[in-house]
C-alpha cells in the first residue's frame, strides 16, 4: 500500500495545500498497531484486520473503521531465463512449504529452488500464507519453510528474483517490472492456468487477488472524511489504475 499512499498523498496536497499527510512504510501490521495505539490517523492495509486486533482495539477504545480503496493481484515471479510458465496453488504451496526443492519436479532446470517472502509484519506476507501455502484452510498450520528468505520490502523480491534465476518470489501487481516473469496460475477449482492482471482480477479468474484496506478509528469527520472520500472519486482510482491495482467504485463496510 506504501506506493498508493504516496501517490495518493502527493497528488492530494497540490490541490489542498492546507492539509499535510505524512506517509510511513512498515507492513500492514506496523501500520494496524500505530491505530490501534491512536498514533496515526489512517492505517494503510494490504490484509484484513485480525479478530485479535479487533479485540486490542476495543480494550484501548479504538473502533477500527474499514474502507476497501483498491483491489490487487500477488503475482509468482521467477526469472525471465526459467522456463517454467505456470504452476497450480498446489505446487505452489507445496514449494513454499518445502516439500518442492528442486525446479525439475515441476518441469523446469535441474537447479534448487530459492524461496522468497516478505518479512512476517506484512499483509502481503499473511495473506500469501493463509491463501496459498495453507490453500485457505484456518485449520491448516503450514509455515513457510524455514530456508525461505525474508525480504523487507516488494522492492527487494523483485531485484532478487531478477538476478537469481533459481529465485521464486511473490508480489502485488503494481510492484512487478520487465525484469521479472509472472507465471500463471491455476486455482483449486479450475481447470485453466490464469495470468495476473486487471482484468482476471475484475472477472474473479485469477485465483490470488485481494482488497487492499484503509482503517480509521471511528467515522472520520473533517478533512480527513474529506481526504477519505476523495479516495474513491475518480481522480483517485485513476492513480490506483496507474500503480497496477485494480480499481473501485465504492468500499465502506465495518469490521
Amino acid at each position: 500500500m506504501v506506493n498508493l499512499a504516496l501517490a495518493w498523498a502527493e497528488t492530494y496536497q497540490k490541490s489542498h495545500p492546507e492539509v499535510t499527510i505524512s506517509v510511513t512504510g512498515g507492513g500492514t501490521g506496523t501500520g494496524i498497531a500505530a491505530l490501534l495505539n491512536n498514533t496515526v490517523d489512517i492505517a494503510n492495509a494490504s490484509r484484513k484486520i485480525k479478530d485479535e486486533e479487533i479485540n486490542t482495539a476495543a480494550a484501548n477504545g479504538v473502533t477500527p473503521q474499514e474502507y476497501v480503496v483498491a483491489r490487487d493481484a500477488i503475482a509468482v515471479i521467477v526469472h525471465p531465463d526459467n522456463p517454467v510458465q505456470q504452476l497450480t496453488l498446489e505446487q505452489i504451496s507445496a514449494i513454499y512449504s518445502g516439500k518442492i526443492n528442486n525446479w525439475a519436479e515441476i518441469g523446469g532446470e535441474n537447479r534448487p529452488i530459492v524461496r522468497l517472502s516478505r518479512e512476517t509484519n506484512s499483509g502481503t506476507h499473511v495473506y500469501f500464507l493463509e491463501v496459498v501455502v495453507r490453500l485457505g484452510s484456518k485449520e491448516d498450520k503450514t509455515i513457510f519453510s524455514a530456508d525461505t528468505l525474508l525480504l523487507p520490502s516488494s522492492e527487494g523480491i523483485i531485484s532478487e528474483v531478477s538476478s537469481n534465476p533459481n529465485a521464486i518470489g511473490y508480489d502485488g501487481l503494481g510492484y512487478i517490472t520487465s525484469h521479472v516473469k509472472m507465471l500463471a496460475v491455476k486455482g483449486l477449482n479450475s481447470s485453466d492456468y490464469i495470468p495476473p492482471s486487471v482484468d482476471t482480477v475484475n472477472s474473479g479468474t485469477y485465483p490470488i487477488s485481494r482488497d487492499l484496506y484503509v482503517y480509521t478509528n471511528g467515522q472520520p469527520s473533517g478533512a480527513l472524511k474529506t481526504y477519505i472520500d476523495w479516495m474513491f472519486t475518480p481522480e483517485a482510482q485513476t492513480i490506483v489504475k496507474s500503480l497496477g491495482f485494480v480499481p473501485v467504485s465504492t468500499g465502506t463496510s465495518t469490521p
